[in-house]
C-alpha cells in the first residue's frame, strides 16, 4: 500500500487575510459564473430533462453514420445528442417546453422511422412533473444543508468555528456547480446526490480539523498539522478514486458515473482550498484575535 505524505505548511508565514484570500475569490468566480447562467438561461445550472421536461430517444447505432441523420431527421434541433458505445445507441434530448410530451413524443418517433433511423425507447417528462422534480431537488439540497448547519452549531455551540464549517460547505457546493457549467454538464438527480455527498465530505474534513484544534491537547498548529495528516489522506484517496472512476465511465460512455466523478473530484479538491485555508484562518483569528479571554 502506497503511503500519502503530507508535508507541513508553516502557517505562520501566512496572514488570516492571505489564507482567506484565495478561497474567497474562487468563491466570488464561482457564484459569478452561477450569476451570469442564471441571467442567460433563467436557470442556475445546465437543467436534465427531469427538471424541464420533454423527450428522449434512444436510436440504435447501425454502423452508420448515424450523427449525421439525427441531424436532418427532425424538425426541429435537438437540445442534445450523446453516444453511449456500451449500449451501441445514441440518446437524443428533446426540451417539451410548453408542449404536450406526449404529441411530441409521437412526431419525433414518426421523424425517426421515416429518416431510417432505429429507435429503441422512448421516455418523456411533462413540464409539470418536471417542475415539481425540481422543487423537490431543491428542497432535498437545502434541507440538507440546513440539517448539516444545525447539527455543527450543536456540535460546537460557538459562532466562528461553526460558521467556519458552514462556510466551507458552502463554497464546496457552489464550486462544482459553476464548473458543472462550464463543462457542460446537467443538474440531473444523479449530480444532485454527488452534490449531496458533497456536503458529507466537507463536513467530515472540517469537523476534524475543529475537533482536533479546539478539543484536543496540544498547541495551535500542532493540531492543525495532525488534522491534516489524516484529513488530507482521506481527501486524495477519494480524489483518486472519483478521477479513476471518471477515466473508466468516460471509456465506456457512462455518462452518469463520468459525471459524478468529475462533480465529486472538483468539490473535494474545493474542500483541501476551503478546509485548509479558510477554515484554518478562521479558527486561527478565533483563538489568537477574535475572543478575548
Amino acid at each position: 500500500m502506497v503511503a500519502i505524505d503530507v508535508p507541513e505548511v508553516n502557517y505562520t508565514e501566512y496572514s488570516n487575510r492571505q489564507l482567506v484570500a484565495v478561497p474567497l475569490a474562487v468563491l466570488v468566480l464561482a457564484l459569478a459564473i452561477i450569476g451570469g447562467w442564471y441571467l442567460v438561461t433563467g436557470a442556475p445550472a445546465n437543467l436534465g430533462l427531469e427538471f424541464t421536461g420533454g423527450v428522449e430517444l434512444r436510436v440504435a447505432d447501425d454502423g452508420g453514420n448515424v450523427e449525421q441523420q439525427i441531424e436532418t431527421a427532425f424538425d426541429r434541433q435537438p437540445d442534445s445528442v450523446r453516444a453511449i458505445p456500451a449500449d451501441d445507441v445514441y440518446v437524443v434530448t428533446f426540451r417539451a417546453a410548453d408542449e404536450d410530451p406526449g404529441n411530441l413524443a409521437e412526431d419525433l418517433s414518426t421523424q425517426a422511422d421515416e429518416a431510417g433511423l432505429s429507435t429503441t425507447a422512448i421516455d418523456q417528462v411533462s413540464p409539470s412533473f418536471a417542475s415539481d422534480t425540481a422543487q423537490t431537488a431543491i428542497f432535498g439540497v437545502g434541507l440538507a444543508f440546513l440539517g448539516m448547519s444545525v447539527l455543527v452549531f450543536a456540535l460546537f455551540r460557538t459562532f466562528v468555528p461553526s460558521l467556519a464549517v458552514v462556510a466551507s460547505a458552502f463554497s464546496d457546493l457552489v464550486i462544482p456547480i459553476a464548473v458543472m457549467n462550464l463543462l457542460g454538464i446537467q443538474m440531473t438527480l444523479g449530480t444532485i446526490a454527488a452534490l449531496l455527498m458533497i456536503i458529507g465530505y466537507s463536513v467530515d474534513s472540517d469537523i476534524l480539523l475543529n475537533n482536533s484544534v479546539l478539543r484536543r491537547t496540544g498547541e495551535f498548529y500542532e493540531s492543525v498539522s495532525r488534522a491534516m495528516r489524516t484529513g488530507v489522506t482521506m481527501t486524495l484517496t477519494s480524489m483518486a478514486a472519483m478521477i479513476v472512476m471518471a477515466i473508466v465511465a468516460s471509456l465506456f460512455g457512462i455518462d452518469l458515473l463520468r459525471n459524478i466523478g468529475i462533480i465529486l473530484s472538483v468539490g473535494l479538491c474545493a474542500d483541501l482550498m476551503n478546509t485548509y485555508l479558510l477554515n484554518v484562518s478562521l479558527l486561527r483569528w478565533y483563538k489568537f484575535e477574535g475572543v478575548k479571554r
